[in-house]
C-alpha cells in the first residue's frame, strides 16, 4: 500500500517539475523575445528622434530663408509700386500742365487721346493690382498664380520704365509749351517725337530678333562644330582599332608564315601566355574591384554601426540627463546612488564599446590579412598586360574622372559663393554670444577630431593599398626577371651558334671556293646578331618605359582617387561649415532678437573667413594638381603611340632578321652534316637543358596547381553564403572571448610581473648608480608638479568662474522674476490709485442722480466682466509666475547637481594630492639610496674596469640598457655619463613634448564652459600618467643596468596600459563634450521658452491696457463718467457693509472670547478649533485647485505632444516618399548593373569561342602533323624496299661511301648481266643521293626534334593550363549563369515593382491633373460660396436686427402684462382694504382709515417705481447679452478668417519661395550658357583666325612644295633608272632565294611531319596520363564522399550518443532517486520487520486464554469417542504435527485421559487435590464423534456442576516453544491471539477466558480456510447461557449442532 502511495506520489511530482521547467522556459524565451523588441523600438525612436531634430532644424533654416525672401520681395513690391504712384502723379501733373499751356481745338484731341490711354492704361494697371490682391488674399492658389504674379513683377518694372519715359517726354512738352506759348509747332513736334519713338521702338525690337537669330545661328554652329568634333575622334577611335587589329592580324599570320618552326612557336606561345596572363589579370582585376568594393561596404558598415553607436551613446546620455533631471526632488543619498549608477553604467557603456572595437579591429584584420593574401596571390599571375587599348580605356576613365571632378568643383564654387553671401549677411548681422560662439569652437575642434580621426584610418588604408601596389610590382619583377633569365638563355644559344660558325669558318679554310659564301654568311650573322641584341636591348628598353608607364598610370590613379578624396572630404567639411554657417545665423538672429552685442562674433567670422580663403586656396591647388595630371596623361598616352609605332617597326625588323637567320641557317645546315662529333656533345647539353627544362615545366604545374587553389579559394570566398559568415562571426565572437580571457591572463601576468619588478628594483637599487643629473630632473619634475599644482588651481578657478556664471544666471532669471512681481505690484498699485480716483468722484458727486439709477445695472454688470477678464488675466500671469518658479527650482537642483560634483572632484583632487606626495616621498627614498650608492660606487671606481653598454633609446617610450660585462660589479665611464646625459636631455625633450600635449589639451579643455569641473579632473588623470610614465622613463634610464628584459617588457606592457587608459580618458572626454552641447541645447530651449513666456507676458499687458483703454460700445463719455460714479456709489456701499461685517467679526470675536473666558476653556476651544478645521478646509481646498491646474496644463501639454506627433507623422511620410524614390533609383541603377553584367558577359563568351576556336586550330594542327607523320612513314617504308642498298648506307654513314657499295653490290649481281650493273650503279647513285639528302633531313630533324621536344613539353603544359582554364572558366561561366539566373529573376522582381510605380505614378500625374481641375472648379466654387456666404451674412444680420426688434417689443409687451398684473393684485388689496376700512367705518374709527389709505397710496406708487426700474434694468441685460453674443460671433468669424487668410499667406510663401528659386536657378544656368556661349563663340574666333593663318601658310608651303617636287622629279627619273639595274639584280637574287626557299620547304615538310609523330605521341602520353589522374581524382572523390559520410554518421553518432548521455544522465539521476526512495522503503520495511518479529517473539509463547477455554471445555462437552478429534484440532491450533498428535493420543488410550488432563492441570502446585471421580478409560470414548462431545460438554455446562478438578502440573505440555511447522492459518491464529493475549501469558492460566470472548467450534480439521481458522471468527455472548438441550439417543451430534446454530 505504501509503495503504491508513493509511486503515486513521485510521478506527480516529477510531471509538475517538467511542467514548471517548460513554463519557465517558454517564459524566458518569451522575455528574450520582448527584450530584443525592446531594444529594436528603442534604436527606432532613437533614429527617429534624430530625424526629427535634422528635420526641424532644416525646416527652420528653411524657413527663415523664405521669410527673408519674403521680406525682400514686399519691400521690392512695395517700392515699385510707390514709384508707379508717384510717376502716375507726375504724368497726371503734365497733362494737366500740357493741356492748360494748349490753347487751339487741334491739340485738345490729341492730348485727350493721349490722356485717355493713358489713364486708361493706368486704371488698366490699377485695375490689376487689386485683382492679384484678390487672388493673392484667394482661399486656393496654383502655381500659375504665381508665375503670373511674377510676370506682373516684370510688368510693372517695365510700365515704370515706360511712366519714367513718358514724365520725360512731358517734361519737355511743358518746357517747349511754355517757351513757345500757344501755336501749332508744338502739335507737330510731338507728331514727329512719337513717330521718332515708334520707330526706335521698331528698330529695337528689330535688333533684339537679330541678335536673338544670332544667338541661334552660333549655337547651331557650335553643335554643328562639336558634333564634327566629336564624329571625328569616333572616326579616330575607329581607325586606330582597326590599325591594331589589322597589326595583330598581321603578327599572327606573319608569324605563322614567315618564321621559322622554332620562332614561330615560341612566338604563338608567347601570344598564348600573353592572352592567358590578360585575361587571368582581368579576372583579378574584376576580383580586386569586387574586393575593394567590399572594404568600402564593410568601411560604410562601420562607419554606420560607429554612428548607430554614438547615436546609442547619445541616447544613453540624454536619458541619464532625464533621469537624473527627474529624481533631482529626491534626498541627496538617492542623488549619490544615482551618480553611481551612472558611473556603473558609463563604464558598462565604455567595456561594450571596447568589445565592439575589438571586434570591429579583429574584423578589420581578417579583411586586411584577406586582401593581403589575395594580393600576395595575384602578382604570382600579374604579368605586363599594358596593352594600348587598355590604356586607351584607362585614359577614357580619367577623363570621365576629371569631368566629374570639374562638375564637382563648380558645385563647390557655387557653394563657395553661397557661403561669402551668407557671411556678408552674418556680417550685417549682429555679432552673436560668446558662450555660442564658445559651443561652436567645441563643435569644430570636435568635427576636427573625427576628421583626423578619420584622415589616419584613411592613411592606414593608403600605406596598405601602397604595400599590396608594391607587391604587385615585385609580382610583375619577378616575372620579367623570369623572362630576362629566359632571354639569357636565348642569348647564350646565339652565343653557342656564333662560335660553331667560328668553328666551320676555321673548317671552311680549307675549301676556298666555300671561303667566300662563309666569309659573307658571318657578316651577316654578325650583323643579324648585333641587330637582335640591339632589338632584345630596345625590347628591354620598351618593357621598362611599359612598366614606367604602367607605374606612372598607377600614380596618376592614385593622385585622381586622392583628388577625388580630398574633394570628398572638402564637400564634407563644405557642408560641416555651411551647417555651422546657419547655426551660426540663427544665433545671431536669436542675438538680434535677445540685443545682445559680442565683439567676439567679428573674430570668428575673420576666422571663418580665413578658413574660406585656405579652402579656396586647396581648391586651386586641387585644379592646378588635376591639370597637372591631365597633361601628364596626354604625355603618357602619346608616349604609348610611339611605343606602339617603335614596337611595329621592331616587329619588322625582327621578321628580316628572322628570314636571314633561316638562310644563315639554311647556309650553316649543309657545312653541320661533317660535325656529328661536336653535335653529340650538343645533344649531351640538350639533354642537360632538357632537364631543366622539365624542372621548369614541374614549377610551372606547381605554380598553375597554386593558381588553381587560389582560384578555388576566391570562388569558395565569393560563393560564401550567410551561414558561412555567421560561423565566421561565431567564430570571432569565441576568439573575441578568447582574446578576453588572454587579456585577463596578461593582467595577472602583469601583476606578477609587477611584483617581481619591485623585487628586481630592491635588488637593483643595491648595484645602480645615479648621477646629479638625475637630482636636477627630479627638482625639475618638482617644478613641473608645482605647475601642475598651479594648474589645478588655475581650473578650479575656472570651475569656481563657471558656477559664479551659472548663479549669474540665477539671479538674472531671479530679477526677472522679482521685475514680474514688481509689474504686479505696479498693476496693484494702479487698482488702488483707480479705487482713489473713485472716491473722489464720489465725494465730488456726493448727490445721487435719481435718473441715472435705471443704467447703474447695465454698467455693473459690464464692470464686472472686466473685473472677470482682469481676474483671469491676472490667473494666467500668477500661472506663468509658478511655472518661472519651477524653471528657477530646476535650475538650482542643477546647480546643487554641479556643486556635488565639484565636491567629488574636490575629492579627487585631494587623493591625487596625497598620491603626489607618496610618490614624492618615494623619490626622496630612491634619490637617498641612490646618492650612497654614487658614493660607494665612486670610492671603488678606480678598481672596476670600464664597461661596454649602449643606451638604446626607443621612441615608443621604452629604453633598455644592455651591458655587456660578465661581473658583478658594475660602474659607468665617462662615456656612459655623457650617454647617460644625453639620454636624460632626450627625456627631457619627451617630457617637454608631453607638456606641450598637455598644454593643448588643457587649452581644448578651457574651451569646454560648461564641463569643467569634469575636464579638470581628466586632464588632472591624464597627467598624472604621464608623470608615471616620465618616472618610468627615469627609472628605466636609471636601472638599465644589468640589460633586464623582463623590465623593459613590464615597462612595454605598462605603457601600452597607459595608452589603453589614455584612450578611454579621450572616449570620456568625448563623452563629457557631447553631454556639454546637449547640456547647452537644453539651456538654450529653456531660455527660449523663457523669452517666449516674457513676449507672451508683453501681450498680454498690452492687451490689458487695450481693454482698460477701450471705451463702450456706444462711444459716449458721460456714459464712461456715470458708470464711474455709480460704481464708486456702490463701492461706497461696499466698503461701509464691509466696515460693519468687519466691527461684527470683532464684536462676535470678543463676545466668544469673554464667553469662552466665562463659561470655560471648552467652548472657547472647541469654536476656535472649528475656525482652524475652516482654516484647513480653504488651504485644501486651494491645494486641489492648484492640482486641477497643474493637471489641465498637462493636459494642455499633451495636447501639444499630439501635435508635434503628427507633424513628425507627416515627416515620416515624406521621408518615406523619399525612399520611394531612392527605392526606385536603386533599380534604375540595379537596370544599369545587369545590362553591364550581360554585357560582360557576352564578352566571356566571345572570349570562350575565340578559346575554342584556338582550341580547335590546335586539334586542326595536331591532325595535320600526324597526317604529314604518316606520309613521311609510308616515304621512309618505300625507301626501305631497297634493303641492299639501305644495309650499305647504314653500315657507312661517312658522306663518300662508293667504295664499300660497290663490292657490297658486285657479289649480289654476279648472276644477273652487265647491262643491270650499269642501270643498277645509276639506280645506286640515285640512292647515295637520296640517302645523303635522307641523312641531312635525319640531321636536321634530330636537331629540331630537341627544339620541338622542348616546345612539345611547353605546348603540353600549355595546353593543361589552358585546360585547367577552361574548367574554371567553365565553372565560372556556370557560377555567372546562376548568377544571371538569381539577377534576371531579381530584375524581373525590379521591373516588375518598377512597372507597378510607374503605373502607380502615372495614376498619381491622373490624380493630380484630376486634382488641379478640382481645385480650379473648387475655387470658382468657393468664390461663388464666399459670395453667397456674405449674401446670406448681410440676410442675417438683417434677420437678426428685425430679431432683436422683435425681443425688444417682446419685453415691452411682457412689462406691460407684469404692470397690469400688479395693478390688479393692487386693486385687489385696495378692495380688501376698502372693505377694512368699511368696517372700522362701523366701528367707527375713520381718522386712522385715512392714515392707512395715505400709506397704501404712497408702498404703491413705490412699488410701481421699483417694477419699472426692475423691467428697465433686465431690459437693459437683455440687450448687453444680446450684443456681446453677437460680438462674440462677429469675433469668432472674423478669427476664423484670419486664420484662414494666415494660412493661405504662408501657401503662398512657400509657393512664391519655390518658385522665386527656381526662376534664380534658371536665370543663372541660363547666365552660365550665355557665358559658355560666349566662350566657345570666342574660341571659335580664334580658331577661325589660325585657320585663315594657317591656310596662307599652307598656300605659301604649298607653291614651296611644287618647286621642290620639280626638282625630286628629276632626282626621282635617275632613282628610277637605278632602282631598274636594281631590279634586275634583285630578280636574279630572287631566283637563287627560290632554290633556296625550295630546299628550306623540303626541310620545312620533313621537319612537321616528325613534329607531328611527336605531338601524336605526346598527345597520346598526355592523354594516358590524363585519364590516370581522372581516375586518380575519382578514387580520392569517392574516398573523400566516403570518409564525408563516415563523418556525417560518426556525427549523427555523435549527436546520438550526446542524447543518450543526456538520457543517460536523467535516467540515472532518476535511479538515484528510486534508490534514495528504496532506500527509505527498505528502512521502512525493516523497522515494520522488527516491528513484527519483536510481535511474534512477544506472542510466540501465547495463547489465547479464551481459545484455550473454549477448547478445553469442548473437549470435556464432546462425547468420549470423538475427544481425540478435538485434540487433534488443540494440537493442530498450538502448531503440533499430526503424527505427533495421533502418538500421544495412543500413549493416552494406553494411560487414559485423566493422566494426561492431571499432568496438564496439575502446574498450580500440589495443594490442588482431584475431587471429580476417575474417568474410565474405555476405548468407546475415542469412537465418539466431535459434535457429540461438543453437545455433551453444552449438556454437562447447562447442569449446575462441581467446580473445576484441579489437574496434576507434569501432565501439563510446555507452550514455550513455537511450533516445528506453521501454515498460514496458524500464523494468522496466532496473531490475532497476540493480539488480544494478556502480557502476564506466563503466568495466568490459559483455559481461564471470559465466556463473552467464546469462539464457535465448528467441525473443521485444523487446516482452515482462506478466511482464518473457523474457531477465530467471532460469535455471540449468549453461548454459556443455553438451557438444557434433551438430546436423544438416536439423534447424532452434528443434528444437534444444527439445531443449537438455527437457535
Amino acid at each position: 500500500m505504501f509503495n503504491a502511495i508513493f509511486s503515486h506520489v513521485t510521478p506527480d511530482a516529477a510531471t509538475e517539475l517538467q511542467v514548471s521547467n517548460s513554463r519557465l522556459a517558454e517564459v524566458e524565451a518569451s522575455f528574450t523575445t520582448q527584450k530584443s523588441e525592446y531594444d529594436r523600438f528603442k534604436k527606432l525612436h532613437a533614429e527617429l528622434e534624430e530625424k526629427l531634430e535634422a528635420s526641424e532644424i532644416q525646416i527652420k533654416q528653411q524657413s527663415a530663408e523664405y521669410r527673408t525672401l519674403l521680406q525682400q520681395k514686399d519691400v521690392e513690391i512695395s517700392h515699385l509700386k510707390a514709384r508707379q504712384s508717384g510717376l502716375q502723379e507726375e504724368v497726371q501733373n503734365l497733362q494737366h500742365s500740357a493741356q492748360s499751356a494748349s490753347i487751339g481745338l487741334a491739340v485738345l484731341p490729341v492730348t485727350t487721346t493721349s490722356s485717355t490711354t493713358t489713364s486708361s492704361s493706368a486704371s488698366s494697371f490699377l485695375s490689376r493690382p487689386s485683382g492679384s490682391h484678390q487672388g493673392f488674399h484667394s482661399d486656393e492658389m496654383d502655381l500659375s498664380d504665381v508665375i503670373w504674379s511674377q510676370q506682373e513683377i516684370n510688368r510693372l518694372s517695365s510700365e515704370v520704365m515706360r511712366l519714367e519715359a513718358e514724365v520725360a517726354h512731358w517734361r519737355r512738352m511743358s518746357q517747349a509749351s511754355t517757351a513757345a506759348g500757344a501755336g501749332n509747332g508744338d502739335q507737330s513736334d510731338i507728331l514727329k517725337l512719337q513717330r521718332t519713338i515708334k520707330d526706335l521702338r521698331e528698330e529695337m525690337s528689330r535688333e533684339v530678333d537679330e541678335h536673338q537669330h544670332e544667338l541661334t545661328a552660333l549655337q547651331d554652329v557650335q553643335r554643328q562644330k562639336m558634333a564634327d568634333v566629336t564624329r571625328r575622334h569616333r572616326e579616330e577611335l575607329a581607325e586606330y582599332e582597326e590599325r591594331i587589329e589589322e597589326l595583330e592580324e598581321q603578327i599572327q599570320s606573319g608569324g605563322g608564315q614567315a618564321t621559322s618552326p622554332s620562332d614561330a612557336s615560341k612566338l604563338l606561345e608567347l601570344q598564348k601566355t600573353m592572352r592567358s596572363l590578360q585575361e587571368t589579370a582581368e579576372q583579378r582585376e574584376k576580383q580586386l574591384s569586387e574586393l575593394s568594393a567590399s572594404l568600402e561596404e564593410a568601411q560604410r558598415k562601420q562607419a554606420s554601426l560607429q554612428l548607430e553607436r554614438d547615436d546609442a551613446q547619445e541616447e544613453n546620455a540624454g536619458l541619464l540627463q532625464n533621469y537624473t533631471r527627474l529624481q533631482t526632488s529626491v534626498a541627496e543619498l538617492q542623488t549619490r546612488v544615482q551618480e553611481q549608477e551612472g558611473k556603473a553604467l558609463q563604464k558598462a557603456q565604455l567595456d561594450h564599446e571596447i568589445q565592439v572595437l575589438r571586434k570591429n579591429l579583429a574584423a578589420a584584420e581578417k579583411e586586411i590579412e584577406r586582401l593581403k593574401n589575395l594580393d600576395e596571390a595575384e602578382p604570382k599571375e600579374e604579368v605586363e598586360h599594358a596593352d594600348i587599348l587598355e590604356l586607351n580605356t584607362i585614359i577614357g576613365t580619367l577623363r570621365q574622372d576629371k569631368e566629374v571632378l570639374e562638375q564637382e568643383k563648380l558645385n563647390l564654387q557655387e557653394r563657395l559663393k553661397v557661403a561669402e553671401e551668407q557671411i556678408v549677411h552674418n556680417n550685417g548681422a549682429e555679432p552673436a554670444e560668446s558662450e555660442a560662439l564658445e559651443d561652436l569652437q567645441a563643435e569644430l575642434e570636435r568635427r576636427e577630431k573625427a576628421l583626423r580621426a578619420t584622415e589616419e584610418e584613411r592613411d592606414t588604408l593608403m600605406s596598405e593599398l601602397e604595400e599590396l601596389d608594391q607587391q604587385n610590382q615585385e609580382a610583375t619583377q619577378h616575372m620579367i626577371s623570369v623572362k630576362e633569365q629566359l632571354s639569357g638563355q636565348l642569348k647564350e644559344a646565339e652565343a653557342e651558334l656564333s662560335r660553331l660558325t667560328a668553328e666551320l669558318n676555321t673548317t671552311k679554310d680549307q675549301k676556298r671556293a666555300v671561303e667566300q659564301e662563309l666569309e659573307t654568311q658571318k657578316e651577316k650573322i654578325s650583323q643579324s646578331a648585333f641587330t637582335l641584341n640591339d632589338l632584345h636591348m630596345g625590347k628591354q628598353q620598351l618593357e621598362r618605359t611599359v612598366k614606367e608607364l604602367k607605374d606612372k598610370l598607377g600614380h596618376a590613379q592614385e593622385q585622381s582617387r586622392e583628388a577625388r578624396r580630398e574633394m570628398s572630404e572638402l564637400k564634407k567639411t563644405l557642408q560641416e561649415r555651411e551647417e555651422q554657417l546657419s547655426v551660426a545665423q540663427e544665433e545671431l538672429d536669436q542675438a538680434g532678437e535677445r540685443g545682445t552685442e559680442a565683439p567676439g562674433a567679428k573674430e570668428e567670422l575673420a576666422r571663418k573667413q580665413r578658413e574660406l580663403s585656405d579652402l579656396r586656396r586647396e581648391l586651386d591647388e586641387m585644379r592646378s594638381s588635376q591639370e597637372k595630371v591631365m597633361s601628364e596623361d596626354y604625355e603618357l598616352k602619346m608616349e604609348n603611340r610611339r611605343l606602339k609605332e617603335e614596337s611595329e617597326q621592331a616587329l619588322g625588323k625582327v621578321e628580316e632578321l628572322s628570314r636571314q637567320m633561316r638562310e644563315n641557317q639554311a647556309a650553316l645546315n649543309r657545312t653541320v652534316r661533317e660535325k656529328e662529333t661536336r653535335i653529340e656533345a650538343l645533344k649531351l647539353e640538350k639533354n642537360q637543358l632538357e632537364n631543366e627544362l622539365r624542372q621548369t615545366e614541374r614549377t610551372l604545374t606547381e605554380q598553375g596547381k597554386q593558381y588553381q587553389q587560389t582560384i578555388e579559394e576566391l570562388t569558395r570566398a565569393r560563393s560564401m553564403d550567410a551561414s558561412a559568415l555567421q560561423t565566421e562571426h561565431e567564430r570571432v565572437i569565441k576568439l573575441n572571448q578568447e582574446k578576453d580571457m588572454e587579456i585577463a591572463q596578461l593582467k595577472r601576468d602583469n601583476e606578477q610581473l609587477a611584483s617581481d619588478h619591485r623585487d628586481t628594483n630592491e635588488m637593483l637599487s643595491i648595484t645602480v648608480s645615479g648621477q646629479k643629473q638625475l637630482t636636477d630632473l627630479l627638482q625639475e619634475k618638482d617644478v613641473f608638479m608645482d605647475t601642475l599644482k598651479l594648474n589645478a588651481a588655475e581650473l578650479q578657478m575656472e570651475m569656481e568662474n563657471s558656477i559664479s556664471v551659472i548663479t549669474r544666471e540665477a539671479e538674472t532669471l531671479r530679477q526677472a522674476l522679482e521685475e514680474k512681481d514688481k509689474q504686479l505690484g505696479g498693476m496693484k498699485e494702479e487698482n488702488s490709485h483707480l479705487k482713489e480716483e473713485i472716491d473722489r468722484i464720489r465725494d465730488q458727486q456726493s448727490r445721487p442722480q435719481q435718473l441715472a439709477e435705471p443704467r447703474t445695472l447695465d454698467i455693473i454688470t459690464e464692470l464686472e466682466t472686466e473685473i472677470t477678464q482682469l481676474k483671469s488675466s491676472r490667473n494666467v500671469l500668477e500661472e506663468e509666475v509658478q511655472t518661472l518658479r519651477r524653471t528657477i527650482e530646476e535650475q538650482q537642483a542643477s546647480l546643487l547637481l554641479s556643486q556635488q560634483s565639484l565636491q567629488a572632484q574636490q575629492s579627487e583632487l585631494e587623493q591625487a594630492h596625497a598620491r603626489h606626495q607618496q610618490t614624492t616621498l618615494n623619490y626622496d627614498r630612491l634619490i637617498h639610496a641612490r646618492d650612497e650608492e654614487i658614493a660607494r660606487l665612486q670610492q671603488g671606481r678606480a678598481d672596476s674596469p670600464h664597461v661596454q653598454g649602449e643606451v638604446i633609446l626607443q621612441e615608443d617610450k621604452t629604453q633598455s640598457l644592455n651591458q655587456e660585462n660578465g661581473n658583478e660589479k658594475h660602474d659607468f665611464s665617462k662615456v656612459e655619463i655623457e650617454r647617460l646625459v644625453r639620454g636624460i636631455k632626450e627625456k627631457e625633450t619627451e617630457i617637454s613634448q608631453l607638456n606641450e600635449k598637455n598644454l593643448s589639451l588643457t587649452k581644448q579643455l578651457d574651451q569646454l564652459v560648461v564641463s569643467r569641473d569634469e575636464v579638470g579632473k581628466l586632464s588632472q588623470m591624464i597627467l598624472q600618467k604621464d608623470l608615471e610614465i616620465q618616472a618610468l622613463h627615469a627609472r628605466v634610464s636609471m636601472v638599465g643596468g644589468g640589460g633586464h628584459s623582463q623590465d623593459v617588457m613590464f615597462l612595454q606592457q605598462q605603457l601600452q596600459a597607459y595608452a589603453v587608459e589614455r584612450e578611454q580618458v579621450l572616449a570620456v572626454l568625448n563623452e563629457k563634450t557631447r553631454e556639454n552641447s546637449q547640456l547647452r541645447s537644453d539651456y538654450h530651449r529653456l531660455m527660449d521658452i523663457m523669452a517666449g513666456k516674457e513676449a507672451a507676458l508683453l501681450k498680454l499687458q498690452q492687451e490689458n491696457q487695450r481693454l482698460s483703454n477701450m471705451s463702450d460700445p456706444s462711444g459716449s463719455q458721460e456714459m464712461f463718467k456715470e458708470t464711474i460714479q455709480n460704481l464708486s456709489r456702490i463701492i461706497r456701499e461696499k466698503d461701509i457693509e464691509i466696515d460693519a461685517l468687519t466691527q461684527k467679526c470683532q464684536t462676535l470675536v470678543t463676545v466668544l472670547q469673554s464667553s469662552g473666558g466665562e463659561s470655560g476653556a471648552g467652548s472657547g476651544g472647541v469654536s476656535s478649533n472649528q475656525f482652524e478645521e475652516l482654516l484647513q478646509e480653504r488651504d485644501t481646498l486651494k491645494q486641489q485647485v492648484k492640482k486641477m491646474e497643474e493637471w489641465k496644463q498637462q493636459v494642455i501639454t499633451t495636447v501639444k505632444n499630439m501635435q508635434h506627433e503628427s507633424a513628425q507623422l507627416q515627416e515620416e511620410l515624406i521621408k518615406l516618399q523619399g525612399q520611394v524614390s531612392a527605392d526606385s533609383d536603386c533599380s534604375s541603377k540595379l537596370s544599369v548593373d545587369y545590362s553591364r553584367l550581360i554585357q560582360s558577359y557576352e564578352q566571356k563568351e566571345r572570349r570562350l569561342g575565340n578559346l575554342s576556336q584556338e582550341l580547335a586550330q590546335v586539334q586542326q594542327t595536331i591532325t595535320q602533323l600526324s597526317t604529314t607523320k604518316d606520309v613521311l612513314l609510308g616515304k621512309l617504308d618505300s625507301v626501305a624496299q631497297t634493303p641492299e642498298v639501305i644495309s650499305a648506307q647504314s653500315s657507312a654513314p661517312s658522306l663518300t661511301a662508293d667504295a664499300p657499295s660497290q663490292p657490297a653490290a658486285s657479289p649480289v649481281n654476279n648472276v644477273k648481266q652487265q647491262e643491270d650493273l650499269g642501270s643498277l650503279r645509276t639506280q645506286l647513285a640515285e640512292k647515295e643521293s637520296m640517302i645523303r639528302t635522307l641523312q641531312e633531313n635525319n640531321h636536321r630533324l634530330s636537331n629540331s626534334a630537341s627544339a620541338s621536344e622542348c616546345e612539345q613539353r611547353s605546348q603540353a603544359a600549355e595546353a593543361q593550363q589552358v585546360r585547367e582554364r577552361l574548367d574554371a572558366l567553365q565553372r565560372s561561366v556556370r557560377e555567372k549563369d546562376l548568377l544571371i539566373k538569381t539577377k534576371g529573376d531579381q530584375l524581373g522582381q525590379v521591373s516588375e515593382t518598377l512597372r507597378n510605380r510607374e503605373n502607380d505614378n502615372e495614376v498619381l500625374k491622373q490624380a493630380v491633373t484630376n486634382l488641379k481641375e478640382r481645385a480650379l472648379i473648387l475655387e470658382m466654387d468657393v468664390k461663388k460660396l464666399k459670395e453667397e456666404n456674405e449674401l446670406v451674412a448681410a440676410r442675417s444680420r438683417e434677420k437678426e436686427s428685425e430679431f432683436r426688434a422683435l425681443q425688444e417689443t417682446n419685453m415691452q409687451v411682457s412689462l406691460l402684462l407684469r404692470e397690469k398684473e400688479f395693478e390688479l393684485s393692487a386693486m385687489s388689496d385696495k378692495a380688501a382694504t376698502v372693505e377694512r376700512m368699511l368696517k372700522d367705518k362701523e366701528q367707527g374709527k375713520s381718522g386712522e382709515l385715512n392714515q392707512l389709505l395715505n400709506e397704501i397710496k404712497s408702498m404703491q406708487d413705490k412699488a410701481v417705481a421699483f417694477q419699472q426700474e426692475r423691467d428697465q434694468v433686465m431690459m437693459a441685460l437683455k440687450q448687453k447679452q444680446m450684443e456681446t453674443t453677437a460680438l462674440q460671433t462677429e469675433l469668432q468669424h472674423m478669427r476664423d478668417k484670419e486664420q484662414r487668410l494666415n494660412l493661405e499667406l504662408e501657401r503662398l510663401r512657400n509657393h512664391l519661395l519655390e518658385i522665386e528659386d527656381s526662376y534664380t536657378r534658371e536665370a543663372l544656368a541660363a547666365e552660365d550658357r550665355e557665358t559658355e556661349l560666349r566662350r566657345r563663340v570666342t574660341l571659335l574666333d580664334d580658331k577661325l583666325a589660325t585657320s585663315s593663318s594657317a591656310v596662307e601658310n599652307a598656300s605659301q608651303q604649298a607653291s614651296m612644295q611644287v618647286e621642290s617636287l620639280q626638282e625630286q622629279l628629276s632626282g626621282v627619273v635617275k632613282q628610277r633608272d637605278d632602282a631598274l639595274i636594281q631590279l634586275r639584280t634583285s630578280q636574279e637574287q630572287v631566283n637563287q632565294y627560290a632554290v633556296s626557299l625550295s630546299n628550306l620547304q623540303m626541310v620545312l615538310e620533313q621537319f612537321q611531319q616528325e613534329e607531328k609523330a611527336m605531338y601524336s605521341a605526346e598527345l597520346d602520353k598526355l592523354k594516358r596520363e590524363k585519364e590516370e589522374w581522372k581516375r586518380k581524382a575519382q578514387r580520392l572523390e569517392d574516398q573523400a564522399s566516403a570518409l564525408q559520410i563516415n563523418l556525417d554518421e560518426a556525427n549523427a553518432a555523435l549527436d546520438s550518443a550526446s542524447r543518450l548521455t543526456d538520457q543517460l544522465d536523467l535516467k540515472e539521476e532518476l535511479i538515484e532517486e528510486l534508490k534514495k526512495q528504496v532506500d527509505v522503503r527498505q528502512e521502512m520495511l525493516e523497522e515494520a520487520q522488527k516491528k513484527l518479529m519483536n510481535l511474534l517473539n512477544s506472542t510466540e509463547g501465547k495463547i489465547d486464554k479464551v481459545l484455550m477455554h473454549n477448547l478445553f471445555l469442548g473437549y470435556f462437552h464432546t462425547p468420549k469417542t470423538k475427544r481425540a478429534d478435538v485434540l487433534r484440532l488443540m494440537g493442530s491450533v498450538l502448531g503440533l504435527s499430526r503424527e505427533d498428535v495421533d502418538k500421544m493420543l495412543e500413549e493416552d488410550g494406553r494411560h487414559g485421559v485423566t493422566g494426561w488432563m492431571s499432568g496438564w492441570l496439575g502446574g498450580r502446585g500440589a495443594q490442588s487435590v482431584p475431587n471429580t471421580p476417575q474417568r474410565p478409560t474405555s476405548g468407546q470414548g475415542l469412537n465418539s464423534s466431535f459434535s457429540e462431545m461438543f453437545v455433551k460438554f453444552l449438556e454437562i455446562e447447562s447442569t449446575p456442576s462441581l467446580p473445576a478438578p484441579m489437574l496434576p502440573v507434569h501432565d501439563i505440555k510446555p507452550l514455550s516453544a513455537p511450533p516445528p511447522r506453521r501454515t498460514s492459518s496458524a500464523a494468522s491464529s496466532t496473531a490475532a491471539g497476540a493480539s488480544g493475549a494478556s502480557k502476564r501469558a506466563g503466568e495466568a492460566n490459559p483455559f481461564l477466558a471470559p465466556r463473552s470472548a467464546a469462539v464457535p467450534l465448528l467441525a473443521g480439521s485444523g487446516s482452515g480456510g482462506s478466511g482464518g481458522h473457523l474457531l477465530m471468527k467471532p460469535i455471540s455472548d449468549a453461548l454459556p447461557t443455553f438451557t438444557p438441550v434433551p438430546v436423544s439417543a438416536e439423534a447424532s451430534g452434528g443434528a444437534v449442532l444444527k439445531d443449537l446454530l438455527k437457535q
